[in-house]
């Protein structure tokens, strides 16, 4: 009997921690793709290219989709699907309109640390 009770919990502790974010988590990680999203007149540059915010939230998105299980946080989406290219491993960067540069991780993280509850 101890260990079928044991099964069941280990079953259930595999299926609702299996493929799916945390609310929390999935509200912060939209909030970063919104504060790409969002940013007039910046360019992102991917692997030299520069890119309108749109484009670069989209690709984002797509990268959060492929990542799958790996991201279990809005940390591990910044580590593994918005700060360098899985292609070239070059970073990521911003560059606003007055010209300033910032990788998206920095930018990323500084938006991460002013997260607020809705």
């Amino acid at each position: 009997m101890r260990s079928f009770i044991g099964l069941a919990l280990l079953s259930f502790f595999a299926m609702a921690h299996a493929g799916e974010l945390a609310p929390l988590e999935a509200a912060k990680i939209q909030y970063l793709i919104t504060a790409i999203e969002t940013l007039d007149q910046a360019v992102f540059i991917r692997n030299g290219t520069g890119y309108d915010a749109k484009t670069a939230a989209d690709h984002l998105r797509l990268k959060l989709r492929n990542a799958g299980s790996r991201v279990r946080s809005a940390e591990d989406f910044i580590k593994y699907c918005a700060s360098v290219s899985s292609v070239s491993g070059e970073p990521y960067k911003i560059r606003f309109a007055d010209g300033y540069t910032v990788t998206s991780e920095a930018f990323l993280r500084g938006k991460l640390a002013t997260y607020r509850l809705p």
